[in-house]
């Protein structure tokens, strides 16, 4: 498809599953690294078109979170579109990935899928019975060991303390983690760990027990995005700095696994200018997909994995040091990275 349709992406599935009737959207937005990879969200949403909106943008940053790794994968995303109030029977659950799994087979290897929001590794098992362009699911290789992109966002965190409060010592600093789900709630823990003051947050409020355990302060999401803390930590869904929120925003700094966090990238430059330290979402949180390729396609050993997955930490403190350096907000000099790995792939392959 020409470049002068607006549609950056390489290929676009939008069908009707077959055992499901669910709308199941794959979004290839690059292989010009090698083949696609992200997972399935399995979401509600007012109509399936906003589930589309949500794959090309996911797939999009893929893209960009496998180039700024140094990962030799494009990106792509899968959304299931339930309509408002849905809940799934498990027979209709094992269809619907069943149908996700046909899907994928049929790009022939262009898109491997993975765990989103939504889904887990029992789902990608009965994908993994249709076809064999999945991730490895954790129940295969063994569980057990700490989440991938919760230790990746920790790291990235010490980066942004370091870059924020010159030292990247988090026992005292106050934090807000948005959203407890199966990133920010391991990230929770390990942010207690290192002696951080916490308040926590989540849509589900029976997870208000985090909270005691952790000996956190509970808000509600509305109230805890705008926490007076030095860090927030956005772990849900993205869109969390825009014109409605930034004026609200009481942190010095915003790191976290949520993707798209801002709602357009002018609010980089601004939070630059408020003296807000943001640390770009597609860099913060590709700890998972850097362990799921080194174990699932480079066949590593986990240990040797993770090692990669503590490399953000790092690679975090480059960005900050050449924004610094040239005046480019963090954001600039992360997208500038990515966009240079992928025209240089665009060139050799």
């Amino acid at each position: 498809m020409s470049s002068d349709t607006g549609l950056q992406h390489e290929r676009v599935v939008v069908e009707r599953g077959r055992a499901s009737g669910l709308p199941i959207i794959i979004a290839v937005h690059s292989t010009k690294l090698g083949a696609a990879v992200g997972g399935c969200r399995l979401w509600s949403y007012p109509d399936w078109r906003d589930g589309l909106a949500d794959a090309l943008a996911l797939s999009s940053a893929m893209s960009l979170k496998c180039a700024a790794a140094g990962i030799d994968h494009g990106g792509g995303k899968t959304v299931i579109a339930l309509p408002p109030g849905a809940e799934l029977s498990p027979a209709r659950r094992v269809a619907v990935m069943e149908d996700l799994g046909d899907a994928v087979e049929r790009l022939g290897g262009q898109y491997y899928v993975g765990e989103d929001v939504g889904t887990g590794p029992e789902d990608i098992q009965v994908v993994r019975g249709r076809t064999r362009w999945t991730s490895r699911p954790r129940v295969e290789r063994g569980a057990g060991g700490p989440e991938p992109t919760a230790v990746g966002v920790l790291e990235a965190i010490r980066a942004t303390a370091r870059h924020a409060f010159g030292s990247g010592d988090l026992s005292g600093r106050r934090f807000a983690v948005v959203g407890l789900g199966h990133v920010g709630l391991p990230l929770a823990h390990m942010l207690a760990a290192e002696g951080a003051v916490l308040v926590v947050s989540d849509i589900d409020a029976r997870k208000r027990a985090v909270a005691d355990e952790l000996g956190a302060r509970w808000l509600a999401p509305a109230e805890a995005s705008f926490a007076q803390v030095d860090v927030l930590v956005p772990a849900a869904l993205g869109g969390v700095v825009s014109a409605e929120t930034i004026d609200r925003l009481r942190c010095a700094a915003i790191v976290g696994p949520a993707n798209n966090q801002l709602v357009d990238e002018r609010w980089a430059d601004e939070l630059q200018a408020r003296g807000i330290t943001w640390a770009p979402d597609f860099v913060v949180n590709a700890g998972g997909v850097v362990f799921e390729v080194g174990v699932t396609l480079d066949d590593l050993p986990e240990d040797t994995a993770m090692a990669r997955v503590r490399e953000i930490g790092a690679r975090l403190d480059g960005v900050f040091a050449r924004a610094a350096d040239t005046g480019k907000t963090p954001l600039v000099v992360a997208l500038d990275d990515a966009r240079e790995a992928l025209a240089t792939a665009a060139v050799v392959r």
